[in-house]
């Protein structure tokens, strides 16, 4: 099967790294990392190997949604620096070969923004009101929600103006309030915003939420799930055809600072030929690919999402990406250690079931090998590279996702893969900054994952990865044609990419390999006098 590429851009092959800026690195000790941190880690990167890094918000946000709730898209929140931190943090990385992707939140601003400030003081049927979802409530006073839209947060989508009949629509936190994306004022707002960045030197947009925006005029009621599950999102609110009028207009954006610019959709939509639909040539360069992070272990159905990914993608000129965490997924070597590996929980809490950590590990590391093995664009979330599993025992006090407590507990919530990261094992808060001082707890478990730990250890989960990154490099995989190789077992993959054969064996039992030069493998027992242990993975070269 080969993967077809009308325009072989640097983000058809590239290695791309999510940092969650307020968990990276700390460099000024307030227990929240920040720009300088970044700047402090620029060589990590680099030596780890990546073509890209992506960056979760960092603008002024009163931080109800860690950032995801922003109150200017043109300026750096004091939490992480300032303006001049960025660019310097982007010329670093342009320095060593990175490039930078920002996220851009278009569904939704903060409450804190101007435009909603000004719509609040504002009446019914305002220009102010006009740019966000301001709509009259039922009942004979207005009384009850315009419709029974439930928030992806848990609880009503709709909050109500006080003393007013007027609702305003939040498919999020109440402080996260919807823009109207059918008025010419938000789109005008937003080519400026990107424009803003792109000026700056931004390499790319990972634009959230990118299947939401538009809503079906009436607003209909809706008695559908809005949990992002299996399947994606459905219902009036969600992956509507004037959405990818957005994506066209903002293409030709892109355009005018020349065809290096690149796009990536959030969009949980399912099949992937409908998710191909946002990559089309005049949309976006990339859409995560949530069916492979949602793939269980099980090799029949790994098979066949990476066939239909690669499929559907192809059939528009695009690459595939492959993912496997980011910041809103408890962590794969915590999914994968859990009696049903690879299921998504809402979070893992103490009352919930503890993962095998060592099992967990093991196979995250076998899946890498796979991930990277394919063709395409791969996504890394910052500490994957060290093995990292989700804090899955973090008391209630401290957590801090609106989705923990507009559920009041029910849905644990995404901090438990938000901890920062442990950098040197016997420094407070594990090095994440000198204080000890930390948003989110750490577990004790970290010090064993930390990164100073690993650089030295020719076995570690680090250092597998960046042979793994150097030799995907070395020999082209990103560019490369996958061939399936047969094999004798129904839970065991092979297959052959450019000089590279991958054999996975996700059953229990050892299989046998074919012949080859062994080049890497995912664990110090993976082969034993020819076969491949169970959980495990190789890399295997023509002699």
């Amino acid at each position: 099967m080969t993967q077809q590429h009308s325009r072989p851009q640097w983000w058809h092959d590239a290695v791309i790294y999510q940092i969650y800026p307020r968990s990276f690195m700390d460099a000024n000790g307030d227990g929240i990392g920040d720009l300088n941190g970044i700047i402090q880690r620029l060589d990590y990167l680099a030596n780890l190997g990546v073509d890209a890094l992506w960056l979760s918000p960092f603008y002024r946000s009163p931080q109800a949604d860690a950032g995801y709730d922003v109150a200017d898209y043109r300026d750096v929140d004091p939490l992480f620096g300032t303006l001049e931190d960025f660019d310097s943090m982007l010329s670093g990385a342009h320095e060593r070969g990175m490039r930078i992707i920002v996220d851009i939140v278009p569904n939704h601003t903060s409450s804190e923004h101007v435009w909603f400030q000004e719509a609040l003081a504002s009446s019914s049927g305002s220009r102010e009101r006009a740019r966000y979802m301001f709509r009259e409530g039922r009942g004979e006073h207005g009384e009850q929600p315009p419709n029974n839209w439930q928030s992806v947060f848990g609880g009503p989508a709709w909050t109500q103006v006080p003393g007013e009949r007027e609702w305003y629509l939040h498919l999020f936190d109440t402080r996260q309030p919807d823009l109207d994306w059918r008025n010419p004022e938000v789109l005008e707002e937003f080519d400026n915003v990107l424009r803003f960045w792109l000026e700056r030197g931004v390499d790319g947009f990972r634009i959230d939420v990118a299947h939401g925006m538009i809503k079906v005029p009436e607003l209909p009621d809706w008695d559908g799930s809005q949990e992002m599950i299996e399947g994606g999102n459905r219902g009036p609110m969600w992956d509507q055809e004037e959405v990818h009028e957005i994506y066209r207009r903002w293409n030709r954006v892109l355009t005018e600072f020349g065809r290096d610019r690149m796009m990536v959709a959030e969009a949980w939509v399912h099949p992937p030929a409908r998710t191909a639909r946002y990559v089309r040539s005049d949309e976006m360069q990339q859409a995560f690919n949530f069916d492979y992070l949602l793939t269980p272990w099980d090799a029949d159905k790994l098979r066949r999402v990476i066939d239909t990914s690669l499929e559907s993608y192809s059939a528009v000129g695009a690459p595939t990406t492959w993912v496997m965490s980011n910041h809103d997924s408890v962590r794969h070597a915590s999914r994968l250690g859990l009696s049903h590996p690879g299921q998504r929980p809402n979070g893992i809490d103490a009352d919930g079931e503890q993962p095998d950590e060592a099992l967990g590990l093991r196979r995250a590391r076998a899946l890498i090998m796979l991930t990277l093995a394919l063709p395409g664009s791969a996504y890394l979330y910052q500490g994957e590279e060290l093995g990292l599993p989700d804090h899955t025992t973090m008391p209630a006090r401290y957590r801090q996702d609106p989705t923990f407590h507009r559920t009041n507990g029910e849905q644990i919530g995404r901090d438990g893969c938000r901890v920062p990261l442990p950098w040197r094992a016997d420094a407070p808060a594990f090095g994440f900054n000198t204080t000890g001082e930390r948003w989110l707890p750490q577990p004790e478990s970290y010090a064993r994952y930390s990164a100073d730990r690993q650089l030295e250890d020719a076995d570690s989960t680090l250092e597998l990865y960046r042979r793994l990154l150097a030799m995907r490099h070395e020999y082209g995989l990103g560019h490369g044609e996958l061939v399936w190789q047969e094999s004798s077992r129904s839970d065991v993959l092979s297959l052959t990419n450019g000089g590279v054969t991958l054999v996975l064996n996700l059953g229990e039992t050892p299989v046998a390999l074919p012949e080859g030069q062994v080049a890497l493998q995912s664990a110090t027992d993976a082969i034993s006098h020819g076969q491949l242990a169970g959980n495990a993975a190789v890399w295997l070269t023509t002699p």
